[in-house]
């Protein structure tokens, strides 16, 4: 019943109740409207300094004071002023702030299924991951994980197809990468893990000391802009691609499931249509930014290093050996699974011919985009 409920309000965006609750934060009265005026505060993973990521909550924030006009506001806070970074689920969840903005991937030992709220190894294009939340039941899959937490998702922002992080030294097949250590959450990490590495989880704001100080040996974030910006090519020579664990990876703001219910239904669309916009927007910049900042990094020295056949192998066998076994523990990883894997074949089949095939030609020696 709980998770019906969710999805429901969730989905459509419609479920309005009396205001009163302690989770909303009057500003005070607005005349000549009946719609109150609202103060939340967004928990964040990221650091100011990553201007897009955190953009991300900045844009909601912003598109929701502008379509309320100024009566409903929402502060967002970079990770460590309210909650450690990769505590915002927590902190929505308890309730301790209204909504938050974060990686779904980041909370994958609490229930595994929320990995696809993010990206999964060899999955889904920024696209193609826009498509099965939006219009082939993704999302509704995800909230259903999300109820069990009290909490309501909403995609906004994804970084498109990523890099495959920075090495302090050169990689030589599978076997160079046992023992070393590497900054690599979700999925991702479980794989690199069966292929022996020793798997590290950090916020962004912490990379940067770990790689350069040597208690990591390997990182990866996102892309050139916001990589150039944490400062890894410093600490790090090698940059390796592609990101094979993130080739489309959505960002999440989660909303306390009380404080949804008891939002006025003008608001709730008004936040449902901010998280769109952030989603388009942050792609939008990263693909316009990270082509200049990749040149900018080579001409400082950076070494760009394919990940090579054996390795990509490799890993992709481990994904779906990884994949098939957590369907078969877990049932709400299996049912996301499922639907996820029957989307993705369709879709897949539809791209190798509408936008593969052209692909192939305008990157390949006949092509133009040489």
């Amino acid at each position: 019943m709980q998770r019906r409920r969710l999805l429901q309000a969730a989905g459509t965006g419609v479920s309005a109740a009396l205001l009163g609750s302690c989770t909303i934060r009057r500003a005070g009265s607005t005349s000549g409207s009946s719609l109150p005026s609202l103060r939340w505060r967004m928990a964040t993973s990221w650091p100011h300094a990553l201007d897009t990521i955190f953009g991300g909550a900045e844009t909601v924030s912003r598109r929701v004071a502008e379509l309320s006009d100024g009566r409903f506001q929402i502060q967002p806070f970079a990770a460590g002023e309210l909650v450690p970074g990769l505590e915002v689920l927590e902190a929505v969840q308890s309730g301790s702030v209204e909504c938050g903005h974060t990686a779904s991937y980041y909370y994958v030992g609490k229930n595994p299924a929320l990995a696809f709220g993010t990206a999964v190894p060899f999955g889904l294009t920024a696209q193609q991951q826009n498509a099965w939340l939006y219009e082939g039941g993704g999302l509704d899959a995800i909230n259903a994980v999300y109820a069990d937490f009290g909490v309501v998702s909403f995609p906004a922002g994804n970084t498109g197809a990523q890099m495959g992080g920075w090495f302090k030294r050169r990689l030589d097949g599978p076997e160079s990468l046992r023992g070393l250590k590497m900054r690599i959450p979700g999925l991702g990490g479980k794989v690199m893990a069966a292929l022996g590495v020793n798997v590290q989880v950090l916020p962004g704001g912490e990379i940067y000391l770990a790689l350069d100080r040597g208690a990591i040996d390997a990182a990866e974030w996102t892309g050139p802009y916001d990589d150039e910006k944490l400062g890894l090519a410093r600490a790090a020579r090698y940059y390796y691609y592609p990101g094979w664990w993130e080739p489309g990876p959505t960002l999440t703001a989660l909303v306390n499931h009380q404080a949804w219910r008891r939002l006025p239904k003008p608001y709730q669309a008004m936040f449902s249509t901010a998280c769109q916009e952030a989603n388009l927007a942050m792609l939008s910049r990263y693909e316009a930014l990270n082509a200049a900042a990749l040149k900018r990094l080579i001409k400082g020295g950076t070494e760009l290093v394919n990940y090579g056949e054996a390795i990509l192998t490799a890993a992709a066998k481990a994904s779906e050996q990884l994949l098939a076994d957590m369907a078969a523990g877990d049932r709400s990883f299996r049912e996301i699974h499922d639907q996820w894997r029957g989307f993705r074949i369709q879709v897949q089949g539809w791209n190798a011919v509408n936008e593969y095939s052209l692909s192939r030609f305008t990157y390949g020696a006949g092509g133009a985009g040489r």
